[in-house]
């Protein structure tokens, strides 16, 4: 483990950029008509991101003809930017082990029923290798907060991930949630082959950030985390991405923080978030639930309409916290990413079980269905699942990226890409049903393509995926 000194340089836009009481003002004055509100949808339509006062706008039109128009706008702009594929992932928790003591967290340092672990190299390998006799491609390893969790710790379980194989396949793409680290922590991860670093603010409103998280905690530094993903763009990595906790303060508030988080970005690095999240609390061990600021399912569904349409560019991610109907139904206001077949328990993958023990996780998941019955239900309601990692390998990350999916360009290559990566999951993982459902659909979607060399070319590749061992053949 590294023992070196960790510098507190911030960024070179390493300043607090939240003004509550401008935040304050906008969601206590702003005054909504018909006009003003389909301005801004428009604007959102034309794939610009929208100022913090478009998107306080947005947030208080909440009668419920605004919400049906909301709604179908977000649904709109999800389809011209991003398709109607849905980006698959699974989260695998490292350990447990935390020096912070964040109050709606099972992992809190002073939660005695909480049962610490960190995974041993022996571990790691079981873990991948059970998840990729599933079917994953894509992992984000999740990280506790504590020294033994250093940088040269990361990128070493890193390198192990990528160094595991099965003999249908390997993971192609490992993002990490850790600890904010100096700029000499970020580049040293990133030198291990991370694709996006993720930390959530948690919360924006600092009042309420200094009460879940005490001072005297790695955590307690409020602008240390703000300035995370600045530190991490600036040390190379090519994607970040953010996110708030909701039902720590006002989700409008949390809102416009994330909002703001993502204009501070793209002025200072020419680049928003990569990816944007937005879990609701969940119950955890030893934690005691406050329901003062308790986001309901029909505010939950405006918020994820309201950010689709707020940062057209970036994707929205939509965890295994919440419950499998309430997750269908989201998918069409513009989430663009979901985990699937999650465990969150540290080794829970090599042991397989069906129940949770949350002395042993973080918090309770909402949605415990395997990877195959999701996929099986993306499927059904005409998503393409996808596994696909092309962009990052091919160089079209950051700026690059935005440049393609602002206009809605990327569709050009998601669409070919995530069909690719569906039918290897079909050939090598799938259930008979799901098998079945699968090709059906990609019939289908062959239908919609334009005639020519790239459509043979896809024809061509799903043809010997289906019938060979070749795989990985992306555009």
């Amino acid at each position: 483990m590294s023992t070196r000194f960790i510098s507190k340089q911030l960024s070179r836009s390493g300043y607090d950029f939240i003004d509550e009481d401008y935040f304050g003002e906008l969601l206590s004055k702003t005054r909504v008509d018909r006009h003003r509100f389909r301005e801004v949808i428009a604007k959102s339509l034309s794939k610009e991101p929208l100022s913090v006062e478009e998107t306080a706008v947005l947030l208080q039109a909440d009668e419920p003809e605004y919400c049906e128009e909301l709604f179908a706008a977000a649904r709109r702009l999800k389809e011209a930017v991003y398709g109607n594929r849905v980006v698959l992932f699974a989260p695998l928790y490292i350990g447990s082990e935390c020096t912070n003591d964040c109050v709606y967290c099972g992992f809190r340092r002073s939660n005695p029923a909480a049962r610490r672990h960190t995974l041993s190299p022996i571990e790691i390998r079981a873990e991948v290798e059970a998840l990729l006799d599933r079917g994953h491609k894509r992992l984000i390893l999740v990280f506790g907060e504590h020294p033994l969790y250093s940088p040269e710790f990361i990128a070493d379980c890193v390198r192990r991930v990528y160094a595991c194989k099965r003999p249908r396949g390997e993971i192609r793409r490992v993002n990490i949630n850790a600890a904010p680290l100096d700029h000499e922590g970020f580049r040293t991860v990133k030198a291990a082959g991370i694709g996006t670093y993720q930390i959530f603010q948690e919360t924006y409103h600092h009042e309420t950030y200094a009460r879940c998280h005490p001072r005297h905690t790695r955590k307690g530094d409020y602008l240390w985390r703000l300035d995370a993903v600045a530190r991490a763009i600036e040390a190379g990595a090519d994607d970040v991405g953010i996110g708030s906790l909701f039902g720590l303060y006002d989700w409008r508030f949390e809102v416009l923080g994330l909002v703001a988080h993502s204009l501070h970005l793209q002025k200072h690095y020419s680049v928003g978030p990569h990816t944007i999240s937005f879990p609701r609390l969940r119950p955890a061990s030893g934690v005691q639930s406050d329901e003062a600021y308790r986001v309901s399912d029909a505010e939950f569904k405006r918020l994820v309409a309201i950010l689709r349409l707020a940062v057209p560019y970036t994707g929205l991610i939509l965890t295994a916290r919440e419950p499998a109907p309430l997750r269908r139904e989201l998918l069409g206001f513009g989430v663009s990413q979901i985990d699937a077949g999650s465990r969150i328990e540290i080794g829970g993958y090599s042991r397989a079980a069906d129940t949770q023990v949350l002395e042993n996780e973080q918090f309770e998941l909402g949605d415990l269905r395997s990877l195959d019955e999701v996929i099986r239900e993306l499927i059904t309601d005409g998503y393409i699942p996808s596994f696909c990692t092309a962009c990052y390998r091919l160089g079209r990350t950051g700026e690059q990226f935005m440049e393609f999916a602002i206009p809605g360009f990327i569709r050009r290559f998601c669409t070919p890409n995530a069909l690719t990566t569906l039918m290897e999951y079909l050939a090598d993982y799938a259930s008979w049903e799901t098998y079945q459902r699968g090709k059906e659909l990609i019939a289908r979607e062959l239908e919609k393509l334009p005639e020519g060399r790239r459509k043979q070319e896809l024809i061509s590749r799903l043809k010997r995926i289906e019938t060979s061992e070749e795989r990985d053949l992306f555009f």
